[in-house]
């Protein structure tokens, strides 16, 4: 699981920071989550090959989360694209994009699917034989959604050494890695724990941005082995989060201890601020492993 941060400021871009966007790689899978102003112009910048982008997951309508959707979108018609794109975001994403398209005469080579959200409860909007990915309901300003991504789990890894030593034939395998015992030829039923050994556990990744400190949102994320989270402001500025709905990093810090987080990630920094490195030292006194975002940077897990 490799996460890219492209932008992780609020509001307004600057000439050496992006509002949001990142690229999560999942079990194979690309997804774009978010698509702030330059989005596009990061993904060039780090050479990310995001014609391997398939699905996009737009938190809430406020610009800084996706004004670089359309951009995207378009691009991706002058490339000549032909594989579908789907956009998942709140109800009336679609009336916005569509609109761009019909008055610019710019309509795509590719089909373009909408899944619309207006639900106030944890929902699936994706699942394949590899990943699920859920909504997590914010509570912002406007209708807002971040999303729980989990890897399902691998099947069995097969123990060679053992397989072998029973003489076991090859079209048995399939069944073997599926968690399947074997009875030999001549009676003896080998378990399947002779045979294989554990897959490495499931990760998960939740986002959350924008959103007022809320503990609704525990019960989804709950051990959550990595969680992106809000932190506008400073404890200073605390007086500023009820007005605009946004977080500190000390309230980013106790959701992540209270849903037994394995890691937290910090961002969407206000841009009052001359360093983001206050950020991590105010969570840190809450929770321990927590790192920040930057343009740019990549995490590995």
């Amino acid at each position: 699981m490799t996460l890219t941060i492209l932008g992780c400021y609020a509001a307004t871009p600057r000439t050496l920071t992006n509002p949001t966007s990142q690229l999560l790689e999942m079990k194979g899978r690309m997804f774009l989550i978010d698509c702030g102003e330059g989005t596009q112009v990061q993904l060039r910048k780090h050479k990310l090959k995001f014609s391997r982008i398939n699905h996009v997951f737009i938190s809430h309508l406020h610009g800084d989360h996706f004004f670089g959707l359309i951009g995207l979108i378009s691009t991706f018609a002058l490339l000549g694209r032909k594989t579908d794109l789907h956009i998942y975001g709140p109800k009336g994403i679609k009336e916005i994009i569509v609109l761009q398209l019909r008055l610019s005469n710019s309509w795509t080579t590719y089909n373009l699917f909408f899944h619309e959200l207006e639900s106030d409860e944890s929902v699936v909007v994706y699942e394949d034989d590899k990943v699920k990915v859920s909504t997590i309901p914010l509570k912002h300003r406007v209708y807002t959604n971040g999303y729980l991504f989990e890897e399902k789990t691998d099947e069995r890894k097969l123990n060679i050494e053992a397989v072998e030593g029973y003489d076991i034939d090859e079209v048995y395998y399939r069944k073997i890695k599926g968690g399947g015992d074997i009875t030999l030829d001549d009676g003896r039923v080998i378990p399947n724990s002779e045979l294989t050994f554990d897959p490495l556990p499931p990760k998960s990744y939740a986002f959350c941005s924008d959103t007022v400190y809320t503990e609704s949102i525990l019960p989804i994320i709950n051990n959550v082995s990595v969680l992106y989270h809000e932190s506008t402001f400073l404890e200073s500025e605390l007086q500023y989060c009820e007005k605009t709905m946004h977080c500190t990093a000390i309230q980013a810090a106790t959701i992540a201890k209270k849903a037994n987080a394995g890691r937290l990630i910090l961002g969407h920094f206000s841009t009052r601020y001359g360093s983001i490195e206050p950020f991590k030292e105010e969570a840190k006194t809450v929770f321990e492993n927590t790192d920040i975002a930057d343009d740019g940077k990549v995490f590995e897990f």
